[in-house]
């Protein structure tokens, strides 16, 4: 028979070893929800009225002349001189007619689009912070061009994740040169926010890009295990590492989009009809349809902040003619996007967004005065979708250009795209460098007034 002092005697030395399992089990927590996936889907503030967005940038100053600001006093005000400015003010190159049920007036040059002009929200009382294309380009998605701050694309996934989990929750096609990275890019966000740049030819990705041609899956699986075994018991140590988590994410999402993209981007699943709607098989439209039509199938696959780019709209000169081509290039996908996702039931649910980092002027440049100059002091965009208020007009610019009327600043609009997508842009926060930062600075204001 064991006696009590026998076994206090064979059971004290077990007493250490239950506080080591203790501490360890608190290790592997703390553990745990260091490496918590940041890409998990989360719960916006407030009921949100979209689950993505596609953001149509046109970088080079798109001028809303031609486009999408009818001006009845440019009009009426064409050839004549203004106090302070050299050149004569330059009435629209292209008519203006009135389209669809509400009577938007838009430019000729999209006879595709005006036929959705019921769907439209023209913001015609733009206005920016800086009249040069890399700065304002950087301003229009950071919100700051004076310091690297996060890309509108990267606070949208930080705020809500992502709902494909072998897709990246931001992606960016045929990003444009001015202003490089810095326009997808995460900055003190963890680095699993930025996002994702694909060059598009053809609607075509070659596939090698994207599969490890001399590891078998089995075998990639196994190398990654072995290093990101080190990647997070090496963060168990640090507890926190934005780096490193973003690393050890990216790792992982690398590895499951080789199954993913592929099927994404494989448009020849797509009917005869779908093709020639998007203009995949026209020159002229071919390359921004592309984009159109891997946007409708990253909405249908979960994607949360699609981007599209195009640019070539510094017109200074040869303003005719290369509206006209510009403007060709995309009108007859951009309509074609929104049918699809009409069609399809995404349209109400998605956010459009269409414009450049500013506009142009209300004066002639260039020899013959077939230009403008750069202008942010007015200019136009427009938006569709979920809860806006289509076939409306807000905002109006004066005769010179400037926004004078119900005016909505770059702030303003983002404000009101992380509304939209359920986000209070003053409670969207990150703490770095002892402050809590915003995409919007401490400015913004929700434009309540094209809120359906």
């Amino acid at each position: 028979m064991t006696s009590r002092r026998d076994l206090l005697k064979l059971t004290a030395a077990g007493f250490p070893y239950l506080a080591l399992s203790g501490m360890a089990a608190e290790q592997a927590l703390a553990a745990k929800a260091a490496y918590a996936n940041p890409l998990t889907p989360r719960k916006p503030h407030f009921d949100a009225k979209v689950k993505r967005v596609i953001f149509l940038f046109m970088q080079g100053a798109p001028s809303q002349h031609e486009t999408f600001d009818y001006n009845q006093e440019l009009v009426k005000a064409a050839g004549q001189s203004v106090e302070g400015a050299k050149q004569k003010l330059l009435a629209p190159v292209y008519k203006f007619k009135p389209s669809g049920k509400s009577g938007l007036m838009i430019s000729e040059v999209f006879p595709h689009l005006s036929k959705h002009a019921d769907d439209l929200c023209l913001l015609n009382g733009m206005h920016t912070n800086s009249p040069a294309h890399p700065q304002a380009s950087i301003f229009m998605h950071t919100g700051s061009f004076t310091f690297v701050r996060p890309s509108i694309g990267s606070w949208v996934v930080y705020g809500l994740g992502t709902e494909n989990k072998d897709l990246p929750g931001f992606i960016t096609m045929n990003p444009v040169g001015l202003g490089g990275a810095a326009l997808y890019g995460s900055a003190f966000l963890p680095a699993s926010y930025q996002g994702t740049a694909i060059t598009i030819q053809r609607g075509q990705l070659p596939i090698e890009n994207i599969r490890n041609a001399k590891l078998t899956a089995e075998k990639q699986r196994r190398q990654i295990d072995f290093v990101q075994e080190m990647n997070r018991e090496t963060l168990a140590h640090a507890k926190a590492d934005n780096e490193l988590e973003g690393l050890i994410e990216s790792y992982e999402l690398a590895f499951r989009m080789q199954g993913a993209v592929p099927k994404l981007m494989d448009v020849k699943t797509e009917s005869a009809a779908t093709l020639d709607a998007y203009g995949i098989n026209e020159t002229e439209t071919r390359a921004f349809g592309s984009q159109c039509l891997l946007a409708r199938r990253m909405a249908e696959a979960g994607v949360r902040f699609i981007e599209l780019n195009m640019n070539g709209w510094d017109q200074h000169q040869q303003l005719k003619s290369k509206i006209a081509s510009n403007a060709a290039a995309i009108d007859k996908p951009i309509a074609a996007l929104m049918e699809d996702l009409k069609q399809r039931g995404l349209f109400n649910d998605t956010l459009l967004v269409w414009g450049g980092e500013f506009g142009r002027s209300a004066h002639e440049q260039g020899p013959g005065g077939d230009g403008r100059q750069h202008n942010n002091r007015g200019y136009s965009m427009w938006v569709a979708g979920g809860g806006i208020k289509g076939g409306t007009r807000f905002g109006a610019c004066d005769v010179n250009g400037s926004a004078v009327e119900d005016k909505v600043h770059l702030h303003d609009l983002n404000a009101t795209i992380l509304h939209l997508l359920g986000l209070d842009h003053k409670r969207l926060t990150f703490r770095y460098g002892g402050r809590d930062f915003r995409l919007t600075d401490v400015h913004g204001n929700v434009v309540k007034q094209i809120l359906a």
